[in-house]
């Protein structure tokens, strides 16, 4: 089998244009729906003997003034409630006030205080910042002894393009959701994109790695020949350890519970998304570079 992905190289750019436009509408449309771990607040997780509908929730709470309270049913009779950062006291009236509704357990409490939101925010730009320019220099070493026909730094623009990419669109999909599903950017979704980045990079190391050990081997062939025949050989082992990882992933998100359920999400897509840059857009991009090189 022999796939020329260097051929269509132009129609992967197109869809990927597309995808990448879709994600930034997203973002400045929608923007994200920060959770309490980055706006400050407070977070209820409780089980009733008998759910309740929503809205009987809200007018129950709606005496004690918490303005906007996001309910987010769970399952087995479960909620989460978000709302503003609360003291003990307010806590505990809010419990009893649910209790008259229908009997129930609480699973948990957080509260977080609006200086520590920001102090997350913070340090989260910081560590993908960090990460990126870790990226960097790790593929300028790896690839230092690589310099024709393409220096080994243009290796890890294009690695950290692609990853871009990646994060982009795991990103957009999150604004939309936030949107559509209410569903909010927290903590652990940073903590699914900083995996991402990891797995993803790793992925475009493979194919880079490929390509390096052919242009070492095989003198004097067309680079465009070259890194499609890399991307043929590598195919299989990306497409398998894709599959491997989301098998594992699609179990967590269907019954790892709610906790883990849009981390496990942010995942999946970010491994989608990656294998596909690794194989549809890094590489080629390479190839592209070089023949706009020899042009200008």
């Amino acid at each position: 089998m022999n796939i020329p992905f260097i051929k269509y190289s132009k129609i992967h750019y197109i869809f990927s244009g597309i995808l990448a436009l879709g994600a930034v509408i997203c973002i400045l449309i929608f923007g994200l729906n920060f959770g309490i771990d980055f706006t400050g607040g407070s977070i209820l997780e409780i089980k009733f003997e008998e759910r309740p509908e929503s809205a009987i929730i809200q007018e129950r709470l709606a005496e004690f003034e918490l303005g906007e309270i996001i309910v987010q049913p769970t399952e087995e009779q479960g909620i989460i409630l978000r709302l503003k950062d609360i003291n003990e006291d307010t806590h505990q009236q809010v419990l009893f006030a649910l209790g008259e509704i229908s009997k129930v357990e609480e699973v948990r409490f957080e509260s977080v205080g609006p200086t520590i939101g920001k102090e997350l925010r913070q340090k989260t730009i910081f560590l993908i910042i960090l990460s990126i320019v870790a990226i960097l220099i790790y593929i300028g070493v790896v690839f230092r002894k690589v310099s024709q026909p393409l220096p080994s730094w243009q290796y890890g623009l294009v690695s950290i393009l692609a990853l871009f990419f990646d994060v982009l669109i795991t990103v957009g999909i999150f604004a939309w959701l936030g949107e559509s599903h209410n569903v909010q950017f927290t903590i652990p979704i940073v903590a699914a994109l900083l995996t991402i980045l990891g797995y993803a990079i790793n992925d475009k190391v493979i194919v880079f790695d490929r390509i390096r050990e052919n242009l070492l081997r095989i003198k004097g062939e067309d680079f465009d020949n070259l890194v499609n025949q890399s991307l043929n050989q590598i195919l299989t082992r990306s497409i398998s350890t894709g599959t491997c990882t989301l098998l594992v992933l699609m179990s967590i998100f269907f019954f790892g519970g709610e906790t883990l359920r849009y981390f496990s999400l942010a995942l999946i897509v970010g491994i989608v998304v990656g294998t596909y840059s690794s194989l549809f857009l890094a590489s080629p991009a390479l190839v592209s570079w070089l023949k706009w090189k020899r042009r200008v």
